[in-house]
């Protein structure tokens, strides 16, 4: 007989899961696991609002023709597409998550590549691009400090990160109303829909709790080396899009 395997995320690690020593593996192996209806459970518990917060961030991003752009935490590749299909010469996504990456490699698309790769240490030499991008992966860095700099330091001087990541609403009322649902009603039901023993839908919205304020993560970005920092609330605050440039 084979015993139930424990949950990579249990209550004492969720207290807060961003000093977790192995994170990455955690994340890695969550990732893994859910990679078969992720997409599936992000429609239906966005109500489809998801889409529209990608197709803004890159609408903020202002891609042209001549844009080479390398989506980090890449995913099931969602947000990579929305670059392609907003014309960029050339966009390649990377994660570590090889069963996400499966998924995202399933729909092939012209000018648009993947890349196994952790996002502290890529695969790509020194101002490679000219846009680099990763929607709500951040808080899924072991090192946030790292990360951000290793996105500044494969961009040309003078290109730009793309980050869309959720942030804890300004209004009280909101907040309260939005992390009832994020925490408690939405992953019993993410987890019914997924069939998720990994408890990736406890992590998740207990992730974004314990992350940085929009306030933190443009300072964040600014010691990473970036200028101009850019952001820009959607959906009553609920995630938030920064556009910063490498100098």
């Amino acid at each position: 007989m084979t015993l139930p395997q424990p949950p990579i995320w249990d209550a004492e690690r969720l207290a807060d899961p961003h000093t977790a020593p192995d994170k990455a593996q955690r994340v890695r192996a969550m990732f893994n696991a859910i990679a078969g209806r992720y997409e599936l459970v992000n429609l239906l518990f966005s109500l489809g609002i998801d889409a529209g917060w990608r197709r803004r961030a890159v609408g903020v991003a202002g891609i042209t023709a001549a844009d080479e752009v390398l989506d980090v935490a890449c995913g099931t590749g969602d947000f990579a597409r929305c670059f392609a299909r907003a014309g960029a010469a050339r966009v390649v996504g990377c994660d570590f998550a090889h069963g996400m990456l499966l998924r995202a490699r399933g729909r092939p698309r012209a000018k648009l590549d993947w890349c196994e790769a952790d996002a502290l240490r890529l695969p790509f030499a020194d101002g490679a691009f000219s846009v680099t991008s990763c929607a709500f992966g951040v808080r899924n860095f072991t090192d946030l400090a790292s990360g951000l700099r290793e996105m500044g330091r494969v961009l040309r001087s003078g290109g730009r990160a793309v980050i869309l990541e959720f942030t804890r609403p300004r209004h009280v009322l909101v907040r309260r109303v939005y992390e009832l649902y994020a925490t408690r009603l939405m992953p019993a039901a993410a987890g019914l829909v997924s069939g998720d023993r990994t408890g990736a839908y406890r992590y998740l919205p207990r992730s974004v709790v314990c992350f940085l304020s929009a306030e933190q993560t443009v300072a964040a970005l600014r010691e990473a080396g970036f200028a101009q920092v850019r952001a820009v609330p959607l959906t009553l605050g609920i995630v938030t899009v920064y556009v910063a440039v490498r100098e």
